[in-house]
């Protein structure tokens, strides 16, 4: 670990270190040549499994069936074979237990024959379930610490790969993850279940349509914000490891104010990290399309092409491994925080959600004529009912002690839910409310008064950053998802309100016609009354004014303003009636999640509060006050030399008065910390919000001010300015 101590040293080994920058030969490694060639997907599935084992396979994962074993069996022993070939000596069940991140437990292929000698063996059993230990991971109490079994169930929906290790490589088996008595103990199974649940509803809408589907599919492409910065620096700051995020920082004379950094030319090694990384996910199969500067200094994007729901969400854990172990390769550290520095832009994870059919069709493409397409404004009407109906829910899915310091801020959107349309597809809406159809704003092309430059065609709206849910041409942006979090949950709730809105508007067409009326005529007589009803939560104005927080709650839209507050929403009558209806959930597993979301807090505050104490007290501190101690002999040699002692008495004041004011807002977290309250789990995070937050906070302004009194050469940290801008 580099010395706590001696900055200088770390910048001086930074500016002269040579960094490998040439692991990747696109020359030889021609990105379009190995995609997914470490994938055993159903172009392999295909080549490999037996003619009537690969049509039974594709007919059960069409109609979402169980698999026989004679499938299992078949698909298990080509597996192992094309596993063998690539160099795996192992392979894994990996799950997403409740911590949000994966997890996985690696077993041998090898069998001893008990002649001295070995074979490999993989059965169908063995690919279709593990056991791993369950008492160690999050349950919110549906186990017991002494309750230990748990189930690994194979996910066939989502293609096994290989995942390559310097002495070795290792099969990766994506699977769900459940209790010995059936609960769900991870985030795959709920998503899956949320996506049977619109899957069948959808299909309801479709059949009025004169459309037989299999199956309808979410579609998600996330885009993954993070920050790289030097490792070393990174090593030097205790609360970086063990908390994500600078506990400590003051603001650097420069940050983003010049506006510099977004789509800016991508720094040398940074981008030989970033093509070392798409390489690897090329090989994976994970369809990373976009690469580019952010909006804070250090920060930067990665964003994939948009895939099935559960498969974007494996690909999307995957994507921010592969990131987080490729990085130090080039000497840097990746930081998935959502504010792992104050002051400047924190990142997200905006999910891009949408619905397909199994056959392509992407159900909210307006098409040319959006007036037109009756079959869009539905599936967009569940949409816009769903998220006025279910504003709770999906603020709820975002709320993270992490995420707390960036939503509302003028970097991400707001903590109210609101829907952004677009001027043409907001004029469309209203218009169905009013039962008219005369468009005012039609497809058109932008003049860029250039001559040279052709005339680019018009999109039929504006794009607004503000707003935690825009429809952006032919999906909804999720854009409140923290850059940590696994998009498993707020897919998973959007899938569940959006089913619970297609189901109630299926049912009241098919009543309609039941009655005599056509399908036109039914879709004119409910929409407009839909619409009335849900339209509160359409705003295309500045989410961040004062005005909009105001109006909203005129409107009566929730305001949930911090993580806390959202928490009750999980165990409430109507969400447990929502998620139970369509078995996304079950009651007790709402519970569990619950008493998780709100351990989570209290821990992750608790962590926090610790170093903030640990690093004021030892590391802070005790360089002031040598730099003190360095003040008063400068005084007292100055006084004695007869010298002006006047600018070093002013500082010596300010630096023992800071020094003062340091000490003593460490001991009210002391204080805070090491009281206890009494109640239940949501008392405990209240306590947390409300007392250790604040005193945390009074210890980093203490601190942050010091940083500018205090001698660059005895400041114990890496500052911002340093961290942020050297690269």
């Amino acid at each position: 670990m580099a010395t706590l101590n001696d900055r200088k040293a770390i910048i001086n080994s930074i500016a002269t270190s040579e960094f490998q920058l040439n692991r990747v030969d696109i020359a030889h490694d021609h990105f379009k040549d190995c995609f997914g060639e470490l994938v055993f997907s159903e172009a392999v599935q295909r080549e490999r499994l037996p003619k009537p084992i690969y049509k039974a396979l594709q007919k059960t994962l069409r109609k979402g069936e169980r698999l026989s074993e004679e499938i299992a069996d078949a698909f298990a022993s080509a597996l192992k074979d094309w596993a063998l070939e690539k160099g795996a000596t192992h392979y894994t069940h990996q799950f997403q237990p409740m911590t949000g991140i994966t997890a996985e437990k690696h077993d041998s292929f090898i069998s001893p024959n008990g002649d001295g000698t070995a074979i490999a063996e993989f059965s169908g059993k063995e690919l279709v379930k593990g056991e791993p230990d369950a008492s160690s991971f999050p349950s919110g109490g549906i186990r017991a610490t002494f309750e230990a079994r748990g189930y690994t169930a194979w996910d066939p929906t989502s293609p096994p790969y290989i995942m390559e290790s310097p002495n070795g490589a290792t099969l990766v088996i994506p699977t769900a993850f459940v209790s010995w008595t059936g609960e769900a103990l991870d985030k795959k199974t709920p998503l899956l279940r949320s996506m049977d649940a619109l899957s069948e509803q959808a299909k309801r809408i479709l059949k009025l349509f004169d459309k037989k589907v299999d199956r309808v599919f979410t579609t998600v492409g996330p885009e993954q914000e993070y920050f790289l910065i030097d490792r070393q620096f990174y090593l030097s700051r205790p609360d970086l490891i063990n908390a994500g995020r600078t506990l400590f920082g003051a603001k650097p004379p420069k940050g983003q104010e010049m506006e510099d950094q977004y789509f800016g030319s991508i720094p040398e090694r940074v981008i030989a990290c970033m093509a070392d990384v798409e390489m690897q996910l090329y090989k994976l199969g994970v369809p990373v399309k976009t690469r580019h500067n952010e909006v804070a200094p250090s920060q930067y994007e990665i964003a994939p092409i948009f895939e099935n729901s559960n498969v974007a969400t494996d690909h999307n854990q995957l994507t921010m491994e592969v990131i987080r172990r490729t990085a130090p390769a080039y000497g840097l550290a990746a930081l998935f925080h959502e504010k792992p520095f104050a002051g400047i832009n924190g990142s997200g994870k905006h999910n891009n959600w949408s619905m397909a059919t199994d056959e392509g069709e992407n159900l909210l493409n307006p098409g040319d004529t959006p007036h037109e397409n009756a079959q869009f404004l539905v599936f967009c009407t569940a949409v816009i009912r769903a998220v006025a109906k279910y504003p709770e829910l999906l603020r709820l899915t975002v709320a993270t002690a992490a995420n707390d310091h960036r939503l509302g801020a003028n970097e991400a959107p707001p903590a109210i839910i609101s829907i952004f349309l677009g001027s043409q597809l907001q004029e469309v809406i209203e218009q169905l409310e009013a039962g008219t159809s005369n468009p005012t704003k039609k497809s058109e092309f932008m003049e860029i008064g250039v001559s040279v430059l052709p005339k680019l065609p018009k999109d039929a709206g504006d794009r607004n950053r503000t707003s935690p849910f825009a429809f952006t041409g032919n999906k909804f942006e999720f854009r409140a998802v923290g850059s940590s979090q696994s998009i498993a949950g707020p897919n998973t709730v959007l899938n569940t309100i959006v089913a619970e809105s297609l189901d109630y508007i299926a049912t009241e067409l098919e009543s309609r016609i039941k009655a005599g009326k056509s399908l036109p005529a039914a879709i004119q007589d409910l929409l407009p009354s839909i619409i009335k009803e849900s339209k509160k939560v359409l705003f295309d104005g500045d989410g961040y004014s004062a005005e909009w927080h105001a109006e909203a709650e005129r409107r009566g839209l929730p305001n949930h303003k911090n993580t806390v507050d959202a928490l009750p929403v999980v165990i409430r009558k109507d969400s447990i009636e929502l998620f139970t209806k369509y078995k996304v959930y079950t009651e007790s597993e709402l519970k569990s999640r619950y008493n998780i979301l709100c351990e989570t807090y209290v821990k992750t505050i608790t962590i926090e509060g610790k170093l903030t104490r640990f690093m004021a007290h030892n590391q802070i501190l005790p360089a002031v006050l040598r730099y003190q101690n360095d003040l008063a002999a400068t005084v007292n040699a100055s006084k004695a030399a007869g010298a002006d002692v006047s600018a070093a008495s002013n500082l010596l004041k300010s630096v023992s008065e800071g020094a003062a004011k340091l000490a003593k807002a460490i001991a009210e977290l002391d204080k805070g910390l090491e009281h206890h309250p009494k109640g239940e789990l949501i008392d405990h995070a209240r306590y947390s919000r409300d007392v250790i937050i604040p005193a945390m906070n009074a210890v980093r302004e203490a601190a942050d001010e010091l940083e500018t009194m205090v001698a660059d050469d005895l400041w114990p940290l890496p500052t911002y300015r340093e961290m942020l801008f050297i690269k």
